[in-house]
C-alpha cells in the first residue's frame, strides 16, 4: 500500500474498520442493478418494455461501468483518496434521486426533437439517446467504485485475492437484492419513482455517514441531503404522463404502467403513454368503434356461437360485448396481469359472473382440455405481440383447442405491410397452421388495427385446415361465411340486433383473404420470432406518417414554424 493511502486511511476513522468498505461494495451492487431495472420501467411506458429496448439499457449500462471501471482504476492509483471516492458515490445517489423528478421530461425533450428529424428507428435512437443522457452519468460513476475499494481494502499482495473475493460476493449479494426487491416488493408496492429514490437514498446515507463520520464536505453533504429531500417531496406528485389532468388512475403493476381515464363516453385504460388504448367501456350500449366491433364477425363466422375464449381479457371489452350481443355465450377469460383485472372491476364493469384466470395464454391453454367455438388472441407486450403466442407452436395449440368449425380471431394491431413486415410473418405463420383458405383479414377504420380470423374445418366440410394450395379460394367456408349476406343473415338469427347486423355487412365489406405474397413469408417459431424488431419497425412507419408533416413545416420553415403550431 502507498504512503498516501495509509495516510488518508489513518486520517479517516471510519475506514479503519474494512467493514465499511465492504458495506459501500454491497450497496453499490445493489443500486447498479436498481438502477437497471428501474431504467427499464422509465423507459417502458414511452418506448416499451421489448427486448430491444432491454438490449439497449443493458448495453449503455455495461459501456458506463466498463468505462467507470477503467477510470476509478487509473484515479485510485494517481490519487488514491477516499473522500474523492466517496464524493462520486454522492454525486451518484443524487443524480439517481433526481431521475424520477427529470427524467420523464427529458426523454419527451429528446423524443420531440428526434420525432421531426430521425426518419427510420426513431424508437431505438430515442430510447438509446435517453438511456445514454440519463443513466450512463450515474452508472459510470458506480462503475468507479469497485476499484477504489480495491485499493483501499488491500494491505498487502499475500492477501490481495481473498480480498478482491470478498468485495466482488458483496457485489453480487447486493445485486441479487437489487434484483428482486425492486421487481417484486418496492415497484409493484410503491412504483418506479418511489424505488429510485429508495435506493439512492441508500447510496446517500453511505455517503453522508463516510463524510460526517469524517467531518469534511459538510456543505456537500447538506446540500446533496436537500436536493434528495425536495426530489422526494416534488417527484410523487407528477406521474408518467405529467401532461395529463383529471386521471382517474395512474399506477404500476409488476407488467404495465397503468392509466386509466374517463372521458365523455368511455373510460379507456392505456399501458403505454405514447401509445394507444388497450381497453375501453362506453358509457352507453353498444359498439366500441374501435377493433372490437370488427372482432364481433367470428361468432357469426364460426358454425355454433356457444362459447368464447379470451386469451388477454384486459378490462373486458370483448367479454361485454360478447356478453350484450351474445348473452347465452359462455365466456372464459386469461389475463397475465391482475392489477389490470383489478381495474377492470373497478372502472370498467367487468361482469362478475366472467372467470378470468391470473395467468400467461399459452401456458393456460397447454394445462386446458376445454375446446372453444371462438377464441380471441388479443395478448400484447406493450406494443408487440409475445413471441411465443406467435408462432406456429402457438396457433397449432389454439386450433387443438376450437370446436370444429370454430374461429380464431387475432388482433395483430399495427396495419404494416409489405416484404418483412410482421403482419406479413404473422399472416404467413398462421397460414401454415389454419391453411391459407380459411383465413380473412379486416383493416379497421380510422385505427392502425387489423383483425385476422381463422376457421378450423367443420364436421364433414372435406376441407383440410393445412390446405395451401389456395385453389378455389372462393369454396372455403371462412370465405363463404365472411360474404356480407352471409354474415349478416347469421348475426341477425343468432343476436336480433338490428344495429351489429349492419355493423356486421359494413365488416363484410372490408374483410379479404391473405395477399398471396404472403405465401413466400418468414416463419415465426418458437426458435425463431423477432416480432419486437418486426413490430419496432410497423411503428417507426407509424411515426414517420404521423411525423412527416412537421417534419416538412421544419425543413420549409424552419422551428418558427414548429412554434407557430402552438
Amino acid at each position: 500500500m502507498t504512503t498516501a493511502t495509509t495516510t488518508t486511511t489513518h486520517i479517516r476513522p471510519i475506514l479503519r474498520s474494512k467493514m465499511f468498505l465492504y458495506v459501500t461494495e454491497f450497496f453499490s451492487g445493489m443500486a447498479v442493478m436498481a438502477a437497471e431495472l428501474g431504467a427499464s420501467r422509465l423507459l417502458a411506458p414511452y418506448f416499451s418494455s421489448s427486448q430491444i429496448v432491454w438490449t439497449i439499457i443493458i448495453g449503455t449500462i455495461m459501456i458506463a461501468l466498463a468505462l467507470g471501471s477503467v477510470w476509478g482504476g487509473r484515479k485510485a492509483d494517481r490519487d488514491p483518496n477516499p473522500d474523492k471516492l466517496y464524493m462520486r458515490l454522492m454525486i451518484a445517489a443524487v443524480w439517481i434521486a433526481l431521475i424520477p423528478l427529470l427524467g420523464k421530461y427529458l426523454i419527451i425533450a429528446v423524443s420531440g426533437l428526434l420525432v421531426v428529424t430521425v426518419s427510420t428507428n426513431f424508437l431505438v435512437i430515442a430510447a438509446f439517446i435517453s438511456c445514454m443522457l440519463i443513466f450512463v452519468p450515474p452508472l459510470f460513476l458506480l462503475g468507479t467504485v469497485t476499484p477504489g475499494l480495491v485499493k483501499f481494502a488491500t494491505d498487502s499482495l499475500d492477501d490481495n485475492a481473498s480480498v478482491v473475493g470478498r468485495l466482488s460476493a458483496c457485489n453480487t449479494i447486493g445485486s441479487i437484492l437489487g434484483t428482486f426487491l425492486p421487481t417484486f416488493v418496492t415497484i409493484p408496492a410503491v412504483g418506479t419513482f418511489v424505488t429510485f429514490l429508495i435506493f439512492s437514498g441508500l447510496l446517500l446515507a453511505l455517503a453522508l455517514t463516510y463524510f460526517i463520520a469524517s467531518k469534511v464536505r459538510l456543505v456537500a453533504s447538506a446540500i446533496s441531503a436537500v436536493i434528495f429531500i425536495a426530489s422526494a417531496i416534488a417527484s410523487p406528485m407528477s406521474g408518467f404522463a405529467f401532461w395529463e389532468r383529471g386521471l382517474a388512475y395512474e399506477g404500476e403493476s409488476i407488467y404495465n404502467y397503468l392509466q386509466v381515464k374517463n372521458l365523455s363516453d368511455r373510460t379507456i385504460l392505456s399501458t403505454n403513454v405514447l401509445f394507444g388504448v388497450q381497453s375501453v367501456t362506453m358509457k352507453q350500449p353498444g359498439l366500441t368503434g374501435m377493433y372490437y366491433d370488427t372482432a364481433l364477425a367470428a361468432p357469426a363466422l364460426a358454425d355454433h356461437a356457444d362459447s368464447a375464449l379470451i386469451l388477454g381479457m384486459g378490462t373486458g371489452t370483448y367479454a361485454r360485448q360478447l356478453r350484450q350481443y351474445y348473452p347465452d355465450m359462455r365466456i372464459t377469460g386469461v389475463e397475465i396481469d391482475e392489477k389490470i383485472t383489478a381495474l377492470a372491476g373497478e372502472y370498467f364493469k367487468e361482469p362478475q359472473d366472467i372467470p378470468v384466470s391470473t395467468y400467461d395464454g399459452r401456458a393456460w391453454l397447454a394445462a386446458s382440455t376445454s375446446r372453444y367455438d371462438v377464441i380471441m388472441v388479443d395478448a400484447y407486450q406493450d406494443i408487440t405481440i409475445p413471441f411465443q403466442m406467435s408462432s406456429t407452436e402457438f396457433f397449432t395449440m389454439v386450433r387443438q383447442h376450437l370446436n370444429p368449425g370454430g374461429v380464431m380471431v387475432v388482433n395483430m394491431n399495427m396495419i404494416s405491410d409489405g416484404e418483412g413486415s410482421i403482419n406479413e410473418a404473422l399472416t404467413g405463420t398462421i397460414a401454415s397452421v389454419f391453411g391459407r383458405r380459411n383465413i380473412l383479414t379486416a383493416d379497421v377504420p380510422d385505427t392502425t388495427n387489423r383483425e385476422l380470423f381463422a376457421k378450423t374445418s367443420g364436421k364433414g366440410s372435406g376441407a383440410s385446415d393445412n390446405d395451401n394450395s389456395g385453389q378455389g379460394a372462393s369454396d372455403s367456408g371462412i370465405i363463404q361465411s365472411g360474404k356480407s349476406d352471409a354474415l349478416q343473415a347469421v348475426t341477425a338469427a343468432r343476436t336480433h340486433d338490428d344495429d351489429l347486423e349492419w355493423a356486421m355487412g359494413e365488416v363484410a365489406g372490408r374483410l379479404a383473404p391473405p395477399a398471396r405474397s404472403h405465401d413466400g413469408a418468414m416463419i415465426l417459431t418458437d426458435d425463431r420470432a423477432p416480432v419486437e424488431l418486426l413490430g419496432m419497425h410497423a411503428i417507426d412507419e407509424l411515426i414517420a406518417q404521423q411525423a412527416e408533416p412537421y417534419r416538412e413545416i421544419l425543413r420549409t420553415k424552419g422551428i418558427q414554424g414548429l412554434l407557430e403550431l402552438q
